[in-house]
């Protein structure tokens, strides 16, 4: 029976998560299973794999194949390297003991690897967060100085158009002072055209009176 070393895909749409699976290669990708080596999470950096390395070896001894992208993750993992280490064991090139301390110290090679991947990818995470609050800062204090410069601007159109007011309106009663001003003289004017006349008219009739008492005491002279 070939058995294939591939993903079974779990989780839900847009957020998958997959079991490393020992399966026979004519069942479905999400079928049935002979054996669970492990978990694959690509939802996280750097994604969450966990491998049983022991049993994924002793599959691999055993003839299993795995896929493109379980060998990708087996060989990650150091599956690949542990079962060629286990093959140099077997043709007595190596000990049991030399092997174990060339994959612990492959272990901890790339455990530092992780690590680093782990702190850059920290550091860059806060590199950006504060290259999003400065532009967040810049793009506030941009629009507080378009706003105090709007508030300028408003305040000195105010001041000009009570300017203009205040002209306007000195120009009105100026204009309304020198109308009255005018209308008083040609009233005056026309007060003392009428009064004219009326003394004239006196002034005639006030030599006229001696006369008729002259005439009166001429007759009555004749009388006796």
């Amino acid at each position: 029976m070939p058995v294939k070393i591939r993903l079974q895909r779990h989780g839900k749409k847009g957020k998958p998560f997959y079991w490393i699976v020992a399966a026979d290669s004519r069942s479905k990708r999400d079928g049935k299973f002979l054996d669970k080596l492990g978990i694959y999470n690509p939802n996280v950096n750097p994604a969450h794999i966990e491998v049983n390395v022991d049993g994924a070896v002793q599959w691999l001894q055993n003839g299993a194949q795995p896929t493109d992208t379980a060998r990708a993750i087996l060989s990650y993992k150091g599956v690949l390297l542990k079962h060629h280490l286990a093959g140099g064991v077997r043709k007595g090139a190596l000990t049991e003991e030399q092997a174990e301390e060339k994959f612990n110290a492959w272990l901890e090679e790339k455990a530092k690897a992780v690590e680093k991947k782990r702190a850059n990818l920290s550091d860059a995470k806060a590199k950006a967060k504060a290259e999003a609050l400065a532009a967040e800062k810049a793009v506030n204090e941009k629009r507080a100085a378009e706003a105090v410069a709007e508030a300028a601007v408003e305040e000195a159109v105010t001041e000009e158009v009570a300017e203009e007011t205040a002209a306007v309106e000195a120009a009105e009663a100026e204009a309304t002072v020198e109308e009255v001003a005018a209308e008083t003289e040609a009233a005056t004017e026309e007060t003392v055209t009428e009064e004219a006349p009326a003394e004239e008219a006196v002034a005639e009739e006030t030599p006229a009176a001696p006369a008729a008492e002259a005439k009166e005491e001429e007759a009555s002279k004749e009388e006796e």
